[in-house]
């Protein structure tokens, strides 16, 4: 992000925002930031936190975002457009273009379909058909509701201290069903063993970025 756009002074929409962690980062960074969370468990959390003069959180979907036409400057989806239901992706970046100011932007991260993680993931968690989906929806509709238009990749590493720590990453949580005896099995457990490093269990994740800039109206 740093690299990309400068959120100082801006206001901003973070679509899926979980618990609200890079929604502050954006407002350490001088942008007054609104996380919008789907989903009822974890927004229900998130009211019970402590407040930000720069940062709120509510419950709402992408494809209704509870603000008036035109009135941010930017709109953030780190890895949730996938999670969108898939016959909403569009209109999740229709939504997207009908709050951002002529000038806006709407910058999309979501993780590719290589690297050591993903195969890692792909066992107890495909999310194959979902991600595809997610740039067939970019492709067919973000594309046209913007100006100008880049892509972008990057790496992301991430580095586990022991199988265990596998587990807790993606169990326990609202928005998912994934289970321990999911991920417990041998074909998991030998993809992580290949991992294995003097410092912990590392992990390679591409990640794609579009960035569109200025709203056709």
């Amino acid at each position: 992000v740093d690299k990309l756009v400068n959120v100082r002074g801006l206001s901003l929409i973070e679509v899926g925002c979980a618990a609200g962690t890079t929604a502050h980062e954006l407002a350490k960074r001088g942008a007054s930031v609104l996380g919008v969370e789907p989903d009822p468990v974890q927004a229900k959390l998130n009211r019970t936190r402590a407040v930000s003069h720069r940062v709120t959180l509510v419950e709402a979907s992408a494809q209704n975002l509870p603000v008036e036409d035109c009135s941010c400057d930017g709109v953030f989806m780190f890895r949730s457009l996938h999670h969108v239901p898939e016959n909403r992706m569009d209109q999740a970046l229709v939504e997207a273009a009908r709050v951002l100011r002529s000038d806006g932007f709407l910058y999309v991260a979501e993780p590719g379909m290589d690297g050591s993680f993903f195969s890692l993931m792909r066992p107890f968690h495909d999310e194959r058909k979902v991600r595809t989906f997610a740039q067939s929806a970019l492709g067919r509709t973000a594309s046209h509701l913007f100006l100008d238009s880049a892509l972008y990749s990057c790496f992301q590493y991430p580095v586990l201290v022991d199988f265990e720590s596998l587990i807790e990453r993606f169990t326990g949580l609202s928005f998912n069903n994934i289970t321990r005896s999911m991920i417990d099995c041998a074909e998991v457990r030998d993809k992580f063993e290949a991992a294995r490093t003097d410092d912990g269990y590392a992990f390679s994740q591409p990640m794609l970025i579009n960035l569109y800039r200025g709203v056709r109206r």
